[in-house]
């Protein structure tokens, strides 16, 4: 009896995982502990085992699919063995859908689309998510999942990129994502849809390929792909979707250097000597923007969800790209708790090994350049997120005393962008006023 290897969950919150290298061939005799393949999400990396003994009939699925959790990806059995399997989906089906039904799989690779298909297929959460917009699940366009198939976040991409249509417009077919009409706050009509039509071209032209001449020298071409390309996705998607404005502010960094100059001396056993300068400004950002509702919150198609606790998100650089995992309840953590958290979670993005339920939920994200020397930055809100900050370099700066003498003051800067739709500028620059104000006293305010 063959056994089919599904993509397995690698959290709570993960729906799918991206095969990013095979390392079976069909026809080849794996055990069980053997490696199938590398799978990786924008937030871990794991070995996908086989599970079972055997040989390798089919590989469902292609490197660089994105695919559901749960859905099949393999099958092993006898040698020779003929089998039927289900196809691997773009997208698990929604709760009480029936799957569709199963395809015979030949011990040949991945399996092709179908030949002289008219449309595009779907998943049904894809025409799910298309029928409660009112649009036709194939003004989607071109599928992003295996084999072109036309899965949930296409719909939602189409759907953001436009207005939408009126109720006598919904479900029509020639709708295009992105179209504008004469209805309210731009939406598409029935007469939008028909002008359209007719004004379309009988046999439309492409066209005419620009001509450029080419760099000279040696070029490397790397596709963006896996957690590179999932974050340049985010990147891309959190500017067109939010207004996103910074302010910088600066505060004296004497104290915080004279704090940690102490805790560096302190006896390791109280788990103080490992705190670093970063340390002390995420739990003092972490206090501080508790007392803002608009920037420790999420914003949710046009619902801002402002949190009473600060889950905090810490931006980590690791080998595969940035990570930011949660620092769950950072804002009720004393000192010890939260040093302690940042290594931990620190280490497990470095080592790759770190849960993906561990890389969501931040109400509030904190970035560390100051490390590289940079001074100045513009940090881009992770969504649904409102604001993220930016810690900078401590720097020299001349100082002028009451008395009017010169003298020198170490000096740290921050960077805060926010989104300007639920975070007004005066808003932003009163944060930035009592963190500054916390930083510059930081040990009385983590004593308050």
């Amino acid at each position: 009896m063959a056994t089919t290897v599904v993509m397995p969950q690698l959290g709570n919150t993960v729906e799918s995982c991206l095969v990013t290298a095979w390392h079976v061939k069909v026809g080849d005799t794996v055990e069980t502990s053997t490696v199938l393949c590398d799978i990786e999400t924008d937030k871990s990396t794991m070995d996908v085992p086989a599970g079972v003994a055997g040989t390798v009939l089919a590989l469902l699925v292609e490197e660089g699919d994105d695919v559901p959790v749960k859905s099949p990806i393999a099958v092993i059995g006898a040698p020779g063995e003929t089998v039927d399997a289900p196809a691997a989906p773009a997208e698990a089906p929604a709760s009480g859908e029936e799957a569709a039904p199963a395809a015979p799989v030949t011990p040949s690779g991945p399996a092709a689309a179908p030949v002289g298909a008219t449309d595009a297929p779907a998943s049904p959460r894809a025409k799910a998510a298309a029928a409660a917009a009112g649009i036709s699940v194939q003004a989607a366009g071109a599928g992003t999942g295996p084999h072109g198939r036309i899965i949930e976040r296409d719909v939602q991409a189409a759907v953001a990129a436009g207005p939408g249509l009126t109720a006598g417009a919904r479900g029509a077919e020639t709708y295009t994502p992105g179209q504008t009409g004469t209805g309210i706050g731009g939406r598409v009509t029935t007469a939008d849809l028909a002008a359209a039509a007719s004004a379309a071209p009988a046999s439309p032209q492409p066209a005419p390929a620009v001509q450029t001449a080419a760099p000279a020298g040696e070029v490397t071409e790397t596709p963006l792909k896996g957690i590179r390309k999932l974050i340049a996705d985010r990147m891309r998607e959190s500017l067109a979707v939010s207004a996103q404005l910074s302010y910088d502010m600066s505060a004296s960094a004497e104290g915080l250097l004279a704090l940690r100059t102490r805790l560096k001396a302190t006896d390791p056993s109280l788990g103080l000597s490992v705190v670093t300068i970063g340390d002390l400004i995420g739990l003092v950002t972490a206090k501080v923007v508790r007392d803002y509702p608009a920037l420790n919150a999420h914003l949710v198609d046009g619902v801002l969800r402002s949190f009473r606790d600060v889950h905090l998100g810490m931006a980590v650089d690791t080998p595969r790209g940035l990570m930011v995992p949660t620092i769950r309840g950072a804002s009720s953590m004393g000192l010890r708790e939260f040093a302690a958290t940042t290594k931990d979670l620190a280490a497990q993005c470095q080592e790759g090994r770190i849960s993906p339920d561990l890389l969501a939920g931040a109400t509030f994200t904190v970035t560390n350049l100051g490390s590289f020397g940079i001074t100045s930055f513009t940090p881009i809100v992770n969504q649904p997120q409102t604001g993220i900050l930016g810690i900078n370099a401590i720097v020299p700066a001349a100082t002028v005393d009451k008395d009017g003498n010169l003298g020198i003051e170490r000096r740290i800067s921050f960077s805060l962008t926010a989104d300007h739709q639920v975070v007004d500028g005066a808003d932003a620059a009163r944060f930035l006023r009592d963190l500054t104000t916390a930083i510059a006293s930081v040990d009385l305010f983590l004593m308050a």
